[in-house]
């Protein structure tokens, strides 16, 4: 083992290698600072970054928090450095602000590291097959490198071999003197590979390991003796940081490529240290390894296992699953035993889950999976305080949810939020009769900037009008999303401004047009929808697709019919909802000579306009409009599909007789007319309210008779239309039908509705397999 004369390697300052995230790291380096006493502590991490260090170690910062590093301008581009309580990192800021020492990043700074890193991602992934495949086998070597490692330790990964061989070590430099020969050792063993197939890798270490070095001489050179240095980093690169290799020099810095950034900091989870570390390193647990910091800081590991397995157990309490204490102490005992068979050790994480699986989920792990994850995984979101540095957009974003009083919402846990956008009149100020409207408001920006915080969900009909369902979960990425917005807008309301009136700069037809005004409505940026409504004036001068101008038409006629709740005046909207429906009217026919494919976007802006007609009759010509529907459907030359729903329309309005239906069913389903034409009339028919189509019995009498005279072939190809007809029928519906037809054919409701709950019999199969091997040619 190295002496630690022989770690400085005649440099005289202290090198103390660390892997990120490491609790062991963490608990050693504490005992190490408090021997050294150092004077300077200098810790990988980007240099431009120094300034945060003293907020980081300020009171009421609560872990896991990282500093974010991102592009000033579009599209942003960042690098995380995240810390949890247990990173060595952060351990290291705190023991030098409780000793008044020296604490400084000495890693590239983020205008290089962020430019380099993306230059290192393109190469990585090079077109060139060649060489990508080259840098495949890299990665490949690396992690079978590794995975021997685990291998020649009987381990069943390489977590487990780290942890059992390095966060189990308690001895003292036992930590630093190994991660010291680990990294000399790794390193000597991939040079080569590394060289051959990922030389960008070998550069990109040699330019960080570089400027590192000439940090160190720097503070030296400020007046910090050697000796009272310790150097805090990453394993990789802990055999490289003496003064043997070169530092960087002045015309090298000069000469790196760098990109504008800005820095601030952030908010992080357990959840995402679990599932993406921004070092690379990993952390699959982040909550058991607070556990493992617990105990290390108490000096009795052997507590580990029954903290975790009381842990496990809380959680199946929780979720109405009970276990004894003797299961517990049995899930101890047989972790225990798991570990005895490596000489000597403490359970790890991995001999603590299978055993957990054998005595709590009784073999089972998708009992216990739940429990499991929030034991190891955990829930915890980091906390800044106010007058921490952050993004004024950030700032803005954390007085609104103080504001409108949703900062509890502001968890890993997703939570359900219903809002009631009517005013509440049993409170007495302005503010909190309409604190749900507000609501709307604020989230409705989030949702418009991308911020992944509020997700709005669908409601029922009946109270669409005035109620809002959002789903909230607070993720590192909506964090980070919130700062990318900071490049369009100081606050929430101006980058939502500016991300809708980009939207409103791009917009190119009248659809879009109108989604924007209403948008700009449920945001409240009044001006915005102004100047939207003019942009739709204009575009709707020359629009020319039936689908465009009913979606437009419909997205007004909602706002209109529903301002009033978000307290938005709406009658200057009046003539533009009148224009644009007389146009859609005026436009049906001619886009009604379309195939079946094109037929369903028609389907649902002939609903649009319908709807328009009935909520808004006293605004717009619905006359007009049920005089082209009338049109269409006596019309044989529009697509069949359009006029059965058209004919559908009138039939629920009560504005055709029975005699009409019959003449018109008798005509559409007449053995003259091709099968496809009528069977797709009745498919389009079927499309509108059920209720008026059971109701007419000569409908289905005529149904039945067309059906009945069709020759196989015709019958096979109507088969198409009916089956996709029918198949959007819900079973009391379908049931309706049957007993129906029983009273038709004269044997009687009750004994067809019998019939139809029989299995099928062989006959009857043997012809449903016929009707699959049947060739319905261009159908």
């Amino acid at each position: 083992m190295l002496g630690d004369e022989q770690l400085a390697q005649d440099s005289g300052f202290h090198v103390f290698g660390i892997r990120h995230l490491s609790p062991a790291g963490a608990h050693h380096l504490l005992a190490f600072l408090d021997e050294i006493r150092p004077t300077a502590v200098l810790v990988e991490g980007p240099n431009d970054a120094s300034p945060y260090i003293e907020e980081l170690s300020s009171s009421g910062v609560v872990p896991p928090i990282a500093i974010l590093a991102y592009t000033n301008e579009l599209p942003v581009r960042t690098l995380l450095y995240p810390y949890a309580s247990y990173s060595p990192e952060y351990q290291a800021f705190q023991w030098a602000s409780r000793n008044s020492a020296l604490a400084a990043f000495i890693d590239l700074p983020s205008e290089h590291a962020l430019s380099l890193y993306e230059q290192r991602q393109r190469t990585s992934f090079i077109s060139e097959s060649a060489k990508a495949e080259e840098y495949q086998t890299y990665v490949h070597q690396q992690r079978t490198l590794y995975q021997q490692l685990a291998e020649l330790s009987e381990e069943p990964d390489y977590e487990a071999y780290w942890e059992r061989h390095f966060e189990h070590n308690l001895q003292k430099n036992a930590y630093r003197m190994s991660i010291h020969q680990f990294s000399l050792q790794m390193r000597e063993l991939t040079a080569r590979q590394e060289m051959k197939f990922a030389p960008q890798e070998t550069a990109y270490n040699e330019i960080r390991e570089g400027y590192m070095r000439r940090k160190i001489q720097e503070t030296i050179a400020s007046g910090h003796a050697p000796e009272k240095i310790v150097v805090v980093t990453g394993a990789h690169h802990a055999s490289a940081l003496d003064f043997r290799f070169p530092s960087m020099t002045d015309q090298e810095l000069n000469g790196l490529p760098k990109t504008a950034t800005k820095l601030t900091l952030m908010p992080y989870s357990y959840y995402k240290l679990s599932s993406h570390s921004g070092y690379g390193a990993g952390n699959q647990a982040p909550a058991y390894f607070e556990l493992l910091w617990q105990c290390l800081q108490k000096g009795d590991l052997k507590r580990l296992p029954a903290l975790y397995f009381s842990q496990v157990a809380v959680h199946l309490r929780e979720q109405g699953t009970h276990r004894s204490t003797a299961s517990l102490i049995e899930a101890v005992r047989l972790s225990e035993a798991l570990a005895a068979m490596h000489e000597g050790s403490q359970p790890t994480w991995r001999d603590m889950r299978d055993a957990a699986m054998v005595c709590l989920g009784y073999g089972e792990l998708s009992t216990i999976s739940e429990a499991l994850a929030r034991t190891d995984i955990g829930t915890a979101i980091g906390r800044l305080p106010e007058g921490v540095s952050q993004t004024p957009i950030q700032d803005d974003l954390n007085r609104e949810l103080s504001r409108l009083k949703l900062g509890k919402f502001k968890s890993a846990v997703a939570t359900t939020l219903e809002l009631d956008l009517r005013e509440n009149r049993k409170v007495k100020s302005e503010e909190a009769a309409f604190l749900d409207l507000k609501r709307s408001i604020f989230l409705q920006r989030l949702e418009l900037l991308g911020i992944s915080f509020a997700k709005k969900q669908r409601v029922n009909q009946v109270s669409a009008s005035w109620a809002e369902v959002w789903v909230l979960q607070w993720t590192p990425e909506a964090e980070i999303q919130a700062v990318e917005s900071t490049l369009k807008g100081e606050t929430i309301e101006l980058a939502a401004a500016y991300a809708l009136k980009e939207r409103l700069d791009s917009c190119a037809d009248i659809a879009e047009a109108s989604r924007i005004i209403r948008i700009a409505c449920d945001c409240d940026l009044t001006e915005l929808m102004e100047q939207a409504t003019s942009a739709l004036q204009g575009l709707a001068v020359d629009a020319g697709s039936f689908e465009q101008v009913a979606a437009a038409a419909y997205e007004l006629s909602v706002l209109i019919r529903y301002g009033s709740i978000r307290r938005i005046e709406t009658n200057s909207l009046l003539p533009l909802l009148r224009q644009l429906f007389l146009r859609g009217t005026l436009l049906l026919m001619d886009a009604s000579s379309c195939n079946d494919d094109a037929a369903h976007g028609m389907v649902r802006a002939m609903q649009s306009l319908n709807t328009i007609a009935q909520d808004e009759f006293e605004v717009v010509d619905d006359l007009l409009w049920f005089s082209k529907l009338q049109e269409l459907a006596s019309r044989d030359d529009r697509n069949a599909k359009l006029s059965g729903f058209a004919f559908a329309i009138l039939l629920e309005r009560n504005d055709i007789t029975d005699e009409r239906v019959a003449q018109e069913v008798s005509r559409r389903l007449s053995p003259g007319i091709p099968v496809d034409l009528g069977a797709g009339w009745f498919e389009g028919m079927s499309m509108r309210n059920r209720y008026a189509l059971l109701s007419r019995v000569t409908l289905w009498q005529q149904l039945d008779t067309y059906i009945g005279s069709l020759e196989k072939e015709a019958f096979h190809r109507s088969l198409v239309f009916l089956r996709r007809a029918f198949g959007s029928f819900e079973p009391r519906e379908k049931a309706a039908v049957a007993e129906m037809m029983g009273d038709i054919w004269g044997v009687g409701a009750d004994r067809t509705g019998a019939a139809l709950q029989q299995p099928l019999s062989e006959e009857e199969k043997g012809k449903l397999d016929e009707l699959n091997d049947f060739d319905f040619g261009d159908l």
